[in-house]
C-alpha cells in the first residue's frame, strides 16, 4: 500500500470515528491523554470498554495520542534505534529477519512504533518486537491455521496477532520462521 493510499485510509478512518462518536480526533486524543492510563493496551481497552470503540479504531486513536502512528509529523524519533537501546544484541536478529522479508515483494510497508515494527501489505501481517534483552517476538496474522511447534497462540500476547513466535536464539531465525512470516504475508495480499 502506497503512503498516499495509507494516508487516505487513515483520513477515512478518522472521519468515520468523528462521525460515529460526535467528537473530533483531537478531543479523543485529549480524553486518552487524561485517562490516567499509560500502556498502549490499557488505553485501547479504556476506549473499548468505556466508550464503545472497536479495537481498530481504539488502536488508531491511541497511536495518534501517543504520537506513535506512521508519519507522525511531530515525531521524528528513530523508533527502531530506540527499540534496541539496551537490547543491541537483538538488532542483528531484526536485520536478518527483515532481509528475508524484503525478498517477499516490494509492497511491504514498514511502520516502526514505540515498542515494535508493524509490517503491512493491504493489512498488518506481522509485528517484530525486541521484548526483552534476550527475546525477540514475532507476531503474525494467519487465519485458519493452527499454531504448531514453537508457534503459539498470539492473542494473549497481542490482541492484533493470531500467532506468536518467541525467538530466544539466533538459530531460531531459520527457514521455518521465515515460512511462517511468508504465510502471513501471503494472506495479507
Amino acid at each position: 500500500m502506497s503512503s498516499e493510499s495509507l494516508d487516505k485510509a487513515y483520513a477515512t478512518q478518522i472521519a468515520n470515528i468523528e462521525k460515529s462518536t460526535g467528537k473530533r480526533i483531537n478531543e479523543w486524543i485529549a480524553i486518552v491523554n487524561k485517562s490516567g492510563f499509560e500502556k498502549h493496551g490499557e488505553l485501547v481497552n479504556f476506549l473499548k470498554d468505556k466508550h464503545g470503540f472497536t479495537h481498530g479504531n481504539a488502536n488508531m486513536v491511541v497511536h495518534y495520542a501517543k504520537q506513535s502512528h506512521a508519519g507522525a509529523a511531530e515525531n521524528d524519533t528513530d523508533w527502531i534505534a530506540e527499540q534496541y537501546k539496551g537490547k543491541e544484541n537483538l538488532r542483528p536478529w531484526y536485520d536478518k529477519i527483515m532481509s528475508e522479508i524484503n525478498k517477499f515483494g516490494k509492497d511491504i510497508e514498514v511502520s516502526p512504533k514505540k515498542a515494535y515494527v508493524s509490517l503491512r501489505r493491504k493489512k498488518q501481517f506481522a509485528i517484530l518486537q525486541p521484548s526483552t534483552k534476550d527475546r525477540f517476538d514475532v507476531g503474525l496474522n494467519i487465519k485458519g491455521v493452527t499454531p504448531t511447534g514453537n508457534v503459539e497462540d498470539g492473542k494473549k500476547w497481542n490482541a492484533m496477532c493470531t500467532h506468536r513466535i518467541r525467538v530466544e536464539d539466533e538459530k531460531m531465525i531459520n527457514k521455518d520462521l521465515i515460512n511462517w512470516i511468508k504465510q502471513s504475508y501471503d494472506q495479507a495480499g
